[in-house]
């Protein structure tokens, strides 16, 4: 093998089998190459051209006409230019001879920037310190269509990450980068860790900075400031549009939503039953990512600064009238409410994806929080038909005409069901009819089986109000156990009634009634009769009572003013009386 074609290889097993204590030839043998060779490799002459620069061409060059004249100029003046640029300029300006130098004028400007070009920036390592900074960024998870019981789920992800360790949480937020998702998603985040760290770096978020300019104003919000202040956090950000600066959340940014996207493939669906199930699957996802920094953690964790004893409140406050129509309005939306509300002020509690009611100290009710996803409308409604349909029970007809007819009906199955009532039966009986099953589906709870009985009778044509009302009544709870009342027995009573005599005067004195005179009590107790019928006033006990007849006299004489009619034990007429005088009489009874 001759000097020239010896490589690195050869040399170095040359080399190593010399350092062994072999001859010349035998390392020769091994290496494979000739003994003289060998000697050029022992005395550093086998590659005599290595290092020294290339001393001319061996083939002419295809630019040299217009490098130095027109292109070398263009870079010169902006170093921008890429050299698809530039090729695409030759074949523009002379046509047909450059054919076959795209490859060379790439080769060009790229030695051409390395030596005369801008510098690029330059990003510096930073050292972070345990316990010293946390991160919090919104993102939003791409390339895959996430759907709650089939409806698209519209929703960004709360991102936080202790820099030192790497540690992070994550949660699902509704709606806008608000400072209520940033305030609930921070604080359960710092609640997870067990402990704040010195400073919070945040993008420029208009929740959290006053973007506006100019130096009367402070650049923080007042919640942001209340709540970096309740956990001693010092609030810092990057410059606005460098996403690099922030680097220690962005880039695992994509490390999160990729282990997600992953979680979801191998789950075979991305469909979720309920919100809660989707947030375990993140919870999994984020747990796995912080095994890997487990160690780093545990260093981290005693320099967190202890959390106070309570939360700093993570809603907005909003104080509403409940309207007649059983509805409030909370930014353009229009919600309903319990009924039994109207007339009252309530304190609304505005979190991230929900709205809880109070009055005065007590939760009345609790809304999910609805936004309008149309660029081009700006109201919305969010109906519940079991918040009015007590009302609307007394008052069926005014189904017909409400604004809220379609957003009472709760699914596509009853708006489906609404058409058709209204094609089988007059406008009013259908009426009826619908507001009939929705009062039923919220009273007993059976939305779904209300619907698909309609659906049934609807197809065989049997339907009416009353066989609904039928197929849904109340029925007791066959497992409630019977009660059985016993009375003891009533007779004993009769000694304390102590009729007139027979002329219908009243004794002149009562007779002292002892206790020896009475009938003893039977010890049993003795289960009530039923009676046929309730005998009527006056007749309890014999005809000949006059007792009972005088008490049927003077009633009639107060409830009847101006009768004149007397009864046998009557006194004589006394002056006339007033209305008054003769109700307080009536009252004296």
């Amino acid at each position: 093998m001759s000097g020239k074609t010896i490589d690195v290889y050869h040399s170095r097993v040359y080399m190593n089998a010399r350092e062994q204590g072999l001859s010349q030839t035998t390392s020769a043998e091994i290496a494979e190459i000739s003994i003289r060779s060998g000697q050029r490799i022992e005395a550093g002459t086998h590659q005599p051209n290595r290092g020294q620069p290339q001393k001319g061409r061996t083939v002419p060059d295809p630019l040299a006409d217009v490098w130095d004249s027109e292109l070398e100029p263009m870079l010169r003046k902006d170093p921008r230019l890429q050299p698809t640029t530039l090729y695409e300029y030759l074949q523009d300006k002379y046509p047909g001879q450059y054919p076959q130098v795209r490859r060379t004028l790439q080769r060009r400007v790229q030695n051409w920037k390395v030596m005369h070009g801008p510098s690029p920036e330059v990003m510096f390592e930073l050292r972070h310190e345990p316990g010293m900074m946390g991160l919090s960024d919104f993102t939003e998870l791409k390339g895959i269509a996430i759907t709650i019981a089939g409806e698209p789920y519209e929703h960004l992800l709360y991102h936080y990450r202790l820099a030192y360790s790497g540690w992070q949480y994550a949660q699902i937020i509704e709606g806008g980068e608000s400072f209520v998702a940033l305030s609930e998603g921070l604080q359960n985040a710092l609640s997870a860790s067990g402990g704040a760290p010195k400073q919070h770096r945040t993008d420029s978020l208009s929740a959290c900075y006053r973007n506006t300019g100019g130096k009367r104003n402070k650049p923080l919000t007042r919640l942001y400031d209340e709540v970096c202040a309740h956990y001693h956090l010092q609030p810092t950000r990057n410059n606005t549009g460098i996403a690099h600066e922030n680097g220690s959340i962005e880039s695992p940014h994509g490390h999160l939503k990729n282990r997600i996207k992953q979680a979801i493939y191998l789950r075979g669906s991305a469909d979720f039953s309920s919100v809660a199930e989707y947030q375990a699957l993140i919870d999994e996802a984020v747990e796995g990512l912080n095994r890997q920094c487990q160690a780093k953690f545990a260093q981290e964790q005693p320099h967190l600064q202890r959390l106070p004893k309570y939360r700093t409140p993570d809603y907005e406050i909003h104080t509403v009238k409940v309207s007649r129509n059983s509805t409030i309005i909370v930014r353009c939306i229009l919600y309903s409410v319990p009924s039994r509300l109207i007339g009252r002020h309530l304190e609304l509690h505005l979190y991230h994806n929900r709205i809880v009611g109070y009055f005065g100290t007590q939760q009345v009710v609790e809304l999910r929080r609805v936004r309008v996803t149309d660029p081009d409308k700006r109201r919305g409604r969010s109906i519940d038909y079991r918040h009015v349909i007590s009302g609307l029970h007394r008052k069926p007809r005014a189904f017909l005409h409400c604004t809220w007819q379609q957003d009472l009906l709760p699914n596509a199955e009853y708006k489906q069901l609404w058409q058709q009532l209204k094609a089988q039966f007059p406008l009013e009986d259908a009426a009826y009819l619908i507001v009939e099953a929705l009062y039923i589906a919220a009273t007993e709870n059976k939305e779904q089986a209300v619907a698909q009985y309609l659906t049934t009778e609807l197809a065989a044509g049997t339907l009416t109000l009353q066989r609904l009302q039928q197929q849904f009544a109340f029925t007791a709870h066959p497992d409630m156990a019977e009660l059985n009342v016993t009375q003891h027995d009533l007779s004993s009573y009769d000694q304390l009634i102590i009729p007139y005599p027979a002329t219908g005067e009243p004794p002149r004195s009562t007779p002292d009634i002892r206790a020896d005179s009475l009938p003893k009590l039977d010890a049993t107790s003795q289960a009530a009769e039923t009676r046929s019928h309730a005998r009527p006033l006056g007749s309890y006990r014999a005809s000949s009572c006059a007792t009972t007849l005088v008490l049927c006299q003077i009633f009639a004489r107060i409830v009847l003013p101006g009768s004149r009619q007397k009864g046998a034990g009557s006194s004589p007429k006394s002056p006339r009386r007033s209305p008054t005088a003769k109700r307080k009489k009536f009252y004296q009874l």
